[in-house]
């Protein structure tokens, strides 16, 4: 847990009522040296910290709401799409609210380091600081953000990381029509995916953007698009990413390949 190992004490996880929820509650409880309540129970924490799908942010909210006297704590939630007014019941009742959403990727049997992971905050003044707090202590970078801004930036979030694993799973697929299993093709491009994002981050997206458009070459594009006719999904991906490319980088015989893009 990166909050104990930050020198944090976290004395209660939240549960809901079914017996699924409480047995996921105590597991977690038992990895953070903590107690399990359930909802509608007290609290002993100064700062309570929601980490449940947006949709149910607001209801978990509500289930707290009566059983804790929110004057003097903090409430903060992960959404990285919802803006800190889904805890305006717990603001009515004299706590101080805020998201608090780290710009990172977190799946099954995968544990990051929340070290240099960027953290948007938005909210009230003393729930921002508090979170910021917080955020240093477990060696993240907190940087602020509007509440109008959080879907735009939840959106910029999904290409960095649900998306291109899409467009991963999809050149797996083009890769099967070349004659390789998945695993095959995950494990010859992990060779040429480093060095992208190595570029990337080094030379900037237009010192990374290599292959035919960038040199113009249409006759290769072209013979893409026809060979991808064989996996439509595939296709339709190229196409809008090559448009993209066309559009934001460098590229050659901008005329003729933007010709050929309208297909």
């Amino acid at each position: 847990m990166e909050l104990t190992r930050a020198g944090y004490r976290i004395s209660d996880i939240v549960s809901g009522k079914s017996s699924e929820s409480r047995r996921k509650g105590r597991a977690l409880a038992k990895l953070a040296h903590s107690r399990v309540v359930v909802a509608g129970d007290g609290l002993d924490g100064d700062l309570v910290w929601f980490c449940v799908p947006d949709r149910e942010i607001a209801r978990a909210a509500r289930q707290l709401s009566d059983a804790v006297d929110w004057r003097g704590k903090v409430a903060l939630h992960s959404s990285g799409a919802l803006a800190s007014d889904e805890l305006q019941g717990l603001r009515l009742r004299g706590g101080a609210v805020a998201s608090a959403h780290p710009l990172m990727t977190f799946v099954r049997r995968s544990i990051p380091s929340l070290k240099g992971v960027p953290f948007a905050l938005e909210g009230d003044p003393a729930a921002v600081r508090a979170a910021r707090r917080v955020v240093n202590d477990l060696g993240a970078e907190p940087f602020p953000i509007s509440g109008n801004r959080k879907m735009p930036y939840h959106a910029w979030g999904a290409f960095t990381s649900p998306l291109l694993i899409a467009l991963l799973v999809t050149a797996e697929r083009v890769a099967r029509t070349a004659g390789f299993s998945s695993a095959e093709a995950r494990r010859k491009a992990l060779p040429i995916l480093r060095q992208t994002l190595t570029n990337y981050a080094r030379l900037g997206p237009a010192g990374a953007f290599s292959g035919p458009i960038v040199r113009g070459d249409a006759q290769v594009v072209r013979q893409h698009l026809k060979v991808l006719k064989k996996a439509p999904e595939a296709r339709a991906l190229y196409l809008a990413l090559a448009r993209a490319g066309l559009h934001y980088l460098p590229a050659r015989n901008r005329r003729e390949l933007e010709k050929l893009l309208k297909k």
